[in-house]
């Protein structure tokens, strides 16, 4: 399976390269990540809870880090075991530049297998499957640099009928 996708983020380039090398950023937007662990130069750790159809199960992992450049590119290398359900193999190659915002384009490319009882899924299942992982990551990770909301323009508080006829809260 292959796929690819860009992305904006309201942050400069460096900003996103350092949250994605930051395990507990990768443990906020991995989702179903129970555990990650580890460093850039070591690698990672994963332990990750998924269903897919009717298999679920606990995935033990490694993810590495390569090619990398701060602030413009990096390589993702993951593997994971699910014991019957079977495994999942990958990687993905990650490009950020600026964007006219003052963000980040984000945009990456991603190859993957996956074997045992997951495969027998069907390649539909998992294709959409994967997609929709993909986008819980990065809509995840787009949100960790999402301003706040403010109260500015936000409707009044209703007050019930009681409490516009009393002048009460």
């Amino acid at each position: 399976m292959q796929m690819s996708d860009t992305r904006e983020i309201a942050a400069d380039p460096a900003t996103v390269y350092a949250a994605l090398l930051d395990p507990a950023v990768l443990l906020a937007c991995v989702p179903g990540a129970k555990e990650v662990t580890g460093n850039p130069e070591e690698g990672y750790t994963a332990t990750v809870v998924q269903k897919v159809g009717p298999v679920k199960a606990t995935f033990q992992g490694t993810v590495t880090m390569s090619d990398m450049v701060p602030g413009q590119s990096l390589t993702i290398a993951g593997e994971g075991r699910g014991g019957a359900a079977g495994f999942a193999k990958g990687g993905a190659s990650v490009r950020f530049a600026p964007s006219e915002s003052g963000g980040t384009v984000l945009s990456y490319d991603v190859e993957a297998r996956v074997g045992g009882k997951l495969a027998q899924l069907g390649s539909r299942l998992i294709d959409g499957f994967a997609k929709k992982m993909a986008d819980q990551f990065f809509d995840t990770l787009t949100a960790q640099f999402a301003p706040p909301p403010t109260d500015e323009g936000a409707p009044e508080e209703k007050k019930g009928w009681l409490g516009r006829l009393t002048g009460r809260d």
